[in-house]
């Protein structure tokens, strides 16, 4: 059968795998049994794709990232460098609670997550949402918010192609100059 997607020869990939076409995992990847990727998909160097994982069409996800069980990726998704998804709320090591207690994490289409973000598990990003780097989610982010802090709160709108959209710029440090549609 022939491949028409691109593994990295240092990366691991599972028995029961679907990988789509056009997709690229680079250096030191592991895809775990029952994980699904999507075509069009880049994975960067150290990515841990955990069992039954699902990545939608066209997902960029960057170095050191690590998917957990549990966590989707709906079509479009960037995952910045070193960003973190949980998939416990309360984890004991010498008590697992097993899969069946996993906390459900979505992200959806288009949204991005920034550079070293903390997802809390057990909440949705929204379509076209923007996580800043290194905010912690700990609620829901709507649709097309611009999230940041610790704890994350909306402080802005985007909109489909990242452009920036609020009130006032002068605090937030963000801003929108050199975005267009293309």
């Amino acid at each position: 059968m022939i491949k028409h997607y691109f593994v990295h020869e240092s990366s691991y990939i599972d028995e029961n795998v679907e990988i789509g076409e056009g997709t690229n995992i680079w250096h030191f990847c592991h895809i775990q049994s029952g994980a699904r990727i999507g075509r069009e998909c880049s994975l960067g160097q150290n990515v841990n794709v955990s069992n039954n994982v699902v990545i939608g069409d066209r997902c960029k996800i960057q170095n050191n990232v690590s998917l957990y069980e549990g966590v989707e990726l709906e079509d479009g998704v960037f995952c910045g460098p070193s960003c973190v998804f949980t998939n416990d709320l309360t984890p004991r090591a010498e008590y697992p609670k097993g899969r069946e207690n996993y906390k459900k994490t979505l992200i959806k289409k288009g949204a991005s997550i920034g550079a070293n973000a903390t997802i809390v598990c057990g909440h949705t990003v929204g379509r076209y949402a923007m996580v800043a780097a290194g905010a912690v989610v700990t609620r829901d982010v709507p649709d097309y918010a611009l999230a940041a802090g610790v704890p994350a709160k909306v402080v802005g709108q985007m909109d489909e192609v990242g452009n920036v959209k609020r009130d006032s710029e002068e605090n937030s440090g963000i801003s929108d100059k050199g975005r267009s549609r293309q």
